[in-house]
């Protein structure tokens, strides 16, 4: 038979694993945010307060997010994209320049 303990199955976090800072900014929200787009891309991420001041006063201060050293540049190259946003719809550039009917 099988333990149900699940905490048996589960690995262990490493205390010496190097965490690599890949985004920074003065909006918790926005950090959060960026947390889950990591998260959904399948790249486990921290969120953490610029300064320890933040604990004492939230919202200031700034948000930093950290993932494992080997993680880094795939989490990068995601919020970089991010950054950026959508490509432009080609189909939603030719119709927003066409001119609307009865205008000629």
């Amino acid at each position: 038979m099988v333990p149900q303990n699940s905490t048996a199955q589960q690995p262990r976090p490493d205390p010496n694993e190097k965490l690599v800072k890949v985004f920074e900014s003065e909006e918790e929200t926005e950090a959060l945010v960026v947390k889950g787009l990591l998260e959904s891309a399948g790249i486990e991420s921290d969120v953490a307060p610029l300064s320890l001041t933040q604990y004492a006063f939230p919202n200031i201060g700034g948000t930093i997010i950290v993932v494992r050293e080997e993680d880094a540049d795939q989490a990068r190259r995601l919020i970089a994209e991010y950054q950026r946003g959508p490509e432009p719809d080609e189909d939603a550039e030719e119709a927003a320049s066409e001119e609307p009917p009865g205008t000629e």
